[in-house]
């Protein structure tokens, strides 16, 4: 059976994203086979050395990367360019991105070291797009005040929602890993009451308590990123999201990341959240948080990065 990267670990309290572009398609291949064991190396060398230091190293591969480096074909199912999802409002971006690598761990020191390492192997071949240092903030709230993450599936669910199963057998154990970047207007945020916070989110601030249907309003963030398969049947993401900031700049924002067996479930909350559901009927968030990136990207199995790895 084809072993997952880690998935489906829980979020911890130091987080490192990185999203790269290769400058062209000179030496990759050598290079993503370096990384290839660098990945297996970085978790075998922490859970060893850090047991409990809840450390893991997660790299995903885009459509066009996947291509280049000549990985197996036919592709995943549902790896490809991300589209953009336009709405009358609010537009989800697409933004590029060849190689993503989720980098968790208690202590940021870990994280720092691993994404030195990572960058070592990759600074003459590709650039950097996007750093961001993430960090767990209070009791798993977002920057916006409101627990993040409630609607997570939990202990067995969480393979069955993020891991590939038989639906794509070549895959089997793979992951579909769908980033975004949100800047929140913070002034414009707190200038709403709490009781009107409560009705952009669907929850109640404090206690974390979600609103009744007949109350929730229609627009509301957790009303449209609930969403069903065609028998009723609840389909879920598993979210990994994190707070980031230069608060002296007036930066702050949320790196949204979700893992799914499918994209066609993550796309669907995207299209609620953006078009609306119904139509024009969009997520209030999104008057208070700014998408700066939308990147798709597919995880292959340890095993597959085991049969590219130059040791």
């Amino acid at each position: 059976m084809s072993q997952s990267q880690n998935v489906t670990d829980y979020p911890n309290n130091n987080t490192i994203f990185m999203v790269w572009k290769f400058k062209n398609d000179d030496n990759i291949k050598p290079v993503f086979e370096k990384l290839c064991a660098l990945v297996g190396n970085l978790n075998n060398s922490y859970n060893i050395r850090i047991p409990d230091g809840r450390t893991s190293c997660v790299m995903g591969v885009g459509h066009d990367a996947w291509i280049k480096l000549g990985l197996p074909t036919p592709l995943p199912k549902e790896l490809l360019t991300f589209e953009p999802i336009e709405g009358a409002k609010h537009t989800a971006i697409s933004t590029a991105g060849d190689l993503h690598f989720h980098l968790r761990a208690q202590n940021s020191a870990i994280c720092f070291d691993m994404a030195m390492a990572i960058s070592k192997v990759l600074e003459l071949v590709a650039e950097c797009l996007e750093e961001v240092h993430g960090f767990r903030y209070w009791d798993g709230r977002s920057i916006i005040g409101f627990v993040d993450g409630t609607e997570n599936p939990v202990s067995d669910e969480r393979q069955l929602f993020a891991v590939v199963g038989e639906e794509d057998p070549a895959y089997k154990g793979g992951s579909y890993l769908f980033v975004q970047k949100y800047f929140h207007n913070m002034k414009n945020w707190e200038n709403l009451s709490t009781e009107d916070q409560e009705k952009v989110i669907g929850r109640s601030k404090m206690n974390d308590i979600e609103m009744e249907d007949d109350v929730k309003p229609a627009n509301s963030h957790s009303a449209l990123t609930a969403i069903t398969d065609e028998n009723g049947n609840d389909l879920k993401i598993v979210r990994d999201n994190m707070v980031f900031g230069n608060p002296s700049k007036g930066e702050v924002g949320t790196y949204f990341i979700a893992y799914a067996s499918t994209f066609s479930t993550t796309k669907k909350m995207l299209e609620n959240m953006f078009l609306g559901n119904p139509t024009g009927n969009y997520d209030r968030i999104l008057d208070f948080s700014t998408a700066q990136t939308g990147t798709l990207f597919f995880v292959p199995t340890l095993d597959l990065l085991d049969d590219y790895s130059a040791e």
